[in-house]
């Protein structure tokens, strides 16, 4: 199922009487997602993800703007018709059920020529619980279960009415770092699986870029860019699109471009910004951009050497920049024991370059 989105916008009157202006929650958010992509909502707590994600489902009015469902406009249909499966960020399962009753109940609540006997909902319901791997567990009740356990019943009750679209609300925010990865990864396969376009929000970039078909990237209700998580990641549209993509985040330094070359403090680091004027720029630099080379343009003073089992990360220090460097490396380039110094070489495609004033991009 394809959903449209047409310059959808939610305000909130201010609570603060003092200001008249209202609160922009999303502002003419324009998207199509594609018929059977999973797509990551990503930004920062208050960016408005969750906002589209209700009115996706009708659970908020939009201010203005319209939602398409393939050629259905859905924008003033009730929840209820909509055809769509919700998973909250809390399970919200019901204690007093067990699994079995749990998935079912979505069920029981179809009347009129939809109405479905009971064998056919057991039926459905495990069918649905073996999708999700939980077939094992139908008697049990929720505080029998583990946290991820309880999150496939979530995903289970959503699915067995076979909606049209799935919509997944920082579903693995109440797991431990382990169930996440193995919970993100089962998103990932029953999605494939089933074919429902899905529209998974979350604030973690990681979990996005790991399993969306495309990510959107919020602040402050607006859209700073659409596209492929690693298309995203590798070329960023501006400052805030860059700093938060990446573990660990882009290293920023006050530069200057002078002649064609840019500067980090009194250091030529980088050749070739012909086409970019003289002046002052920030730029942005991702850790595995930097090369250890004893005779490279970049010399940074030692901190600390991190190895953490498949990564090793050199903890730096520069004048430009206003805080430590992180540099992921290969082991054998670790400097050696009592160095005082580390210099580096630059991968040219690793670093990028902003406006200071206004964050945007700026292409060499």
């Amino acid at each position: 199922m394809k959903i449209v989105l047409e310059h959808l916008t939610k305000r909130y009157p201010n609570l603060n009487r003092k200001i008249k202006e209202d609160v922009i929650a999303v502002n003419d958010f324009t998207f199509e997602i594609p018929d059977g992509q999973l797509i990551g909502l990503l930004g920062p707590s208050g960016c408005g993800k969750s906002t589209t994600l209700n009115m996706i489902c009708g659970l908020e009015p939009p201010t203005s703007g319209r939602i398409w469902f393939g050629d259905d406009d859905v924008t003033n249909l009730p929840p209820e018709n909509r055809g769509v499966g919700m998973v909250f960020q809390s399970y919200a399962l019901y204690p007093h059920l067990t699994v079995r009753q749990n998935i079912c109940f979505p069920l029981e609540n179809l009347k009129g020529a939809d109405r479905l006997t009971r064998a056919q909902m057991d039926e459905m319901a495990l069918e649905t619980a073996r999708l999700v791997q939980i077939d094992e567990l139908m008697d049990r009740k929720p505080s029998e279960m583990s946290g991820g356990q309880q999150q496939r019943v979530a995903i289970a009750r959503a699915l067995v009415k076979k909606p049209r679209v799935l919509l997944l609300d920082e579903p693995l925010s109440n797991l431990d770092a382990r169930l996440r990865l193995q919970t993100r990864e089962e998103i990932r396969r029953i999605q494939r699986e089933t074919g429902i376009t899905t529209v998974f929000v979350t604030h973690d970039q990681e979990e996005a870029m790991s399993i969306s078909d495309m990510i959107v990237v919020m602040e402050a209700g607006v859209v700073n860019q659409i596209g492929k998580p690693q298309k995203v990641y590798d070329d960023p549209v501006n400052l805030f699109v860059a700093k938060f993509l990446g573990t660990p985040p882009i290293n920023l330094f006050d530069a200057e471009i002078r002649g064609g070359r840019l500067y980090l403090g009194g250091d030529c680091v980088l050749q070739g910004a012909d086409s970019v004027p003289d002046g002052p720029v920030v730029a942005g630099i991702r850790p595995e951009g930097f090369v250890p080379d004893e005779n490279g343009p970049l010399v940074c003073g030692l901190m600390a050497v991190e190895v953490m089992g498949r990564d090793t990360s050199i903890v730096a220090e520069h004048p430009a920049c206003g805080g430590q460097i992180r540099a992921i490396v290969d082991t054998e380039d670790i400097p050696p024991e009592g160095a005082q110094q580390v210099r580096f070489s630059l991968r040219p495609a690793k670093v990028h370059l902003f406006d200071r004033d206004t964050g945007e991009r700026i292409r060499i």
